[in-house]
């Protein structure tokens, strides 16, 4: 009877180098990538703040007071308009009505309003007839994220601090005999008003529901087809399966390439319907989300997941052994700090906006926050969410088909590993 073979001990093992390379370089290039990703994306919002999207309305209809050729509101919009200090804010200039529609369409993230009296109640604080401060009202717009709306009213209060306090300095300048609360007040005279310009219920986490439910999507259409993926190469016979200690493998089952792509794809199409069916589930039914349009969030939460899922067979196909990493960097990695859902776009470096015209996870985004929080309206992003989703899926099904096509008519087949 012949011996057993000698077997190799971890403390003998843990001496060879060769061993510690590769997974010592790819954990730590992985841990430092993440680190700069992610943290490079949401560290200086401030600092990188540039174009932010905000309406200024001015709805000022009252004569100009006396010396003057404009009046107050029209005087305030023009200077903000031409202030050229600062890039933070992309003011537009709209009326009333069309800035409430681009409110509710997600086109700005505020809004800065000047009401119709609002020269009239100026020129009333120095003469008897003053009753109240004259107000600005900022706008808010919690439907674009609690980050992005926060910024958008931060500029906005800060502009019309600014203009209080210059028309403070034309007031008191016509009032050098105002008394020492009159002064007091003249110096300050505009009060700032917040409020909510375009509501989301109390179920849509302060605006950022549209971007966890986008995540369970991805991850859904990630994980499934990972799992689908090396569940289908171990029922083929090119993979085994082993679970605690006991360990199977199936006979191998002669299949191309190709045939094998298009099983998994197949798979996904069919288990994609139960793993988005149970997404809604929870979310909407059990968890009680805020959600309107459910039969329209049902058929792009199935688009969308699949998407991200034939993208991932694609990848898992053309780059084998290595394609659940890559697949986690294109739809996960690189789409989280991209996608726009928790820092506006507008705030972080050139680097992600330019990876946003193209990453996954920024274009699904966009149409669940059209759907959820802006009544589906194409113009709110839903329009561009599903041409992008459509792209996307066709580029993964060609790109995976065109490179198992390749593969099989090189002869390169799928090997069956042996034990050594």
């Amino acid at each position: 009877m012949n011996d057993p073979a000698p077997q190799a001990r971890a403390s003998a093992l843990l001496r060879r180098p060769k061993l510690w390379i590769v997974p010592t370089v790819l954990s730590g290039l992985l841990a430092l990538l993440l680190s700069l990703l992610y943290m490079g994306g949401i560290v200086n919002p401030q600092g990188d703040l540039k174009d932010l999207p905000i309406a200024l309305v001015n709805a000022d209809t009252g004569k100009p007071l006396p010396g003057q050729e404009r009046n107050l509101g029209t005087q305030i919009a023009g200077a903000i308009m031409s202030d050229t200090s600062s890039d933070k804010a992309d003011w537009r200039r709209l009326t009333r009505a069309r800035a409430q529609d681009e409110l509710d369409a997600g086109k700005v993230y505020g809004a800065l309003v000047i009401p119709p009296d609002f020269t009239a109640s100026v020129g009333a604080l120095t003469t008897t007839g003053a009753t109240e401060r004259p107000t600005l009202t900022v706008l808010t717009n919690p439907g674009k994220g609690s980050l992005g709306s926060s910024l958008a009213a931060q500029i906005s209060t800060q502009a019309a601090h600014q203009a209080s306090q210059t028309i403070g300095e034309q007031l008191t300048r016509s009032a050098p005999r105002a008394d020492a609360t009159l002064k007091l007040l003249l110096a300050d005279p505009v009060a700032v008003a917040t409020e909510v310009g375009h509501p989301v219920g109390t179920h849509s986490g302060l605006g950022l529901t549209a971007f966890y439910y986008t995540l369970l999507l991805v991850l859904a259409g990630f994980m499934g087809g990972n799992i689908i993926s090396n569940g289908v190469d171990t029922a083929l016979g090119y993979a085994d399966n082993e679970i605690g200690p006991w360990h199977t493998r199936l006979p191998t089952v002669p299949i191309s390439r190709t045939q094998t792509l298009l099983l998994k794809m197949a798979m996904t199409a069919g288990i994609t319907l139960v793993t988005v069916s149970l997404v809604m589930l929870a979310c909407v039914t059990v968890l009680d989300m805020d959600a309107t349009h459910l039969p329209l969030l049902w058929i792009y939460s199935y688009c969308a997941s699949l998407a991200v899922g034939l993208g991932v067979q694609a990848i898992n196909a053309a780059f084998g052994g290595i394609g659940q990493l890559v697949s986690m960097f294109v739809f996960i990695v690189l789409g989280l700090p991209s996608s726009g859902a928790t820092v506006p776009l507008q705030a972080v470096p050139g680097f992600y906006r330019f990876l946003s015209h193209f990453e996954p996870m920024r274009q699904l985004g966009d149409g669940v926050r059209a759907i959820l929080y802006f009544d589906a309206r194409g113009d709110a992003g839903l329009t561009r969410a599903w041409t992008m989703t459509a792209m996307g899926a066709v580029l993964g099904v060609l790109f995976g088909f065109a490179m198992a096509l390749y593969y099989d008519r090189k002869g390169h087949r799928r090997l069956t590993p042996q034990p050594a």
